[in-house]
């Protein structure tokens, strides 16, 4: 008798286990098939947006640079003003700031960025420093602030312009589009929202440093059109060192 108890007792030891263990299996099943969920969310959203950014892009195929954006008239009149800074260095990582909102020129990092990247947004921009370095060398900016920042119809006309300027080794396309924030000084004029900037050394050819001009455009939307004309009248050779990518 004692001995059948005892076969009874692990019996139902042995029962308990057994669920318990089923239930252990089904609970790590579960948390594994979360973490897969998971991962194939976090892989998904990833993945997501270059398939859009490449999709929406198909659109611009076909158009030229003045087709995209708003038409020309969305921009006021080119505007100039003396610069300075020219050859004017600091060390990387030396705090900038400048009166004009954005700069066209001015002392600047012993750093420029390079011509692979066209478009930038506030996450990941070179520092103004980097930048105004970029103007010497040519480079036509185009700063947008957080009115566009925040239109996805605009950011997509930004990446169709940056489309169409995409060369790394054609000194035609130095241009950069990237975000002005009120971190990095005032606003923009009212009513404004883009602003494309040159440094240029008083024309093609000049080689009198006195001739030098910061330029200006601003736009209350984002223009193909108007950009297209400012960097055929300030091409990258109106600068103290067009070969420089």
């Amino acid at each position: 008798m004692a001995k059948q108890a005892k076969t009874d007792r692990q019996a139902v030891i042995d029962s308990i286990r057994s669920q318990q263990s089923r239930r252990e299996n089904r609970r790590g099943m579960a948390i594994v098939g979360v973490c897969v969920l998971v991962a194939v969310l976090i892989v998904g959203a990833a993945a997501f947006k270059p398939i859009k950014d490449w999709y929406d892009l198909r659109a611009y195929a076909s158009d030229s640079l003045s087709d995209i954006g708003a038409k020309a008239s969305a921009c006021e009149k080119v505007t100039t003003k003396p610069a300075e800074g020219n050859q004017d260095h600091v060390e990387v990582g030396t705090p900038m700031s400048y009166p004009d909102a954005p700069p066209a020129f001015g002392t600047h990092w012993n750093m420029w960025d390079t011509i692979d990247r066209k478009l930038y947004t506030a996450s990941d921009r070179p520092d103004l420093g980097e930048l105004v370095h970029n103007l010497e060398h040519g480079y036509t900016i185009l700063w947008y602030d957080e009115t566009v920042a925040d239109d996805p119809e605009q950011m997509d006309d930004l990446r169709g312009i940056a489309s169409k300027l995409d060369s790394t080794t054609n000194l035609r396309d130095k241009f950069k589009a990237v975000p002005w924030t009120s971190e990095d000084g005032k606003a923009f004029p009212k009513g404004q929202h883009v602003a494309f900037t040159h440094w240029s050394i008083g024309g093609v050819g000049e080689t009198d440093p006195s001739k030098q001009v910061g330029v200006w455009q601003y736009c209350s939307e984002v223009s193909g059109a108007a950009l297209d004309t400012f960097m055929e009248d300030y091409p990258y050779m109106d600068s103290s060192e067009p070969a420089v990518l």
